[in-house]
């Protein structure tokens, strides 16, 4: 039994989507925003982010320490790239315990 089990499921469109379209879609949407520029990332959809960057997957299912997007928000890489760009406030505690959980449940499409 993980820890994740007595934990609440969470749904990309429910939990996750939100998340995603308030915080991170300005930049991330094709054609012109600026990150979909530098990387390709497309966060209109599950299938867009599952497909990544142009340099690989942001998420690795079942693996938030490992997950290239949960290392951006959470703050873990150098600061110049953390998520979301160029913003001072960084996403709420809420909000990147919601991308862990759902990574750490197997990223589903749900």
């Amino acid at each position: 039994l993980t820890a994740c089990a007595s934990l609440p499921n969470m749904s990309f469109q429910r939990d996750v989507y939100p998340i995603l379209e308030h915080n991170c879609l300005a930049c991330h949407r094709p054609p012109r925003g600026e990150g979909y520029l530098k990387t390709r990332l497309d966060l209109q959809s599950y299938e867009t982010l599952m497909r990544g960057t142009v340099y690989g997957p942001v998420i690795r299912p079942g693996d938030s320490r490992r997950s290239i997007l949960n290392m951006l928000v959470e703050g873990r890489a150098d600061a110049s790239m953390r998520m979301p760009h160029g913003r001072a406030d960084p996403l709420a505690g809420h909000e990147i315990e919601v991308l862990r959980l759902w990574v750490e449940q197997g990223a589903r499409d749900n």
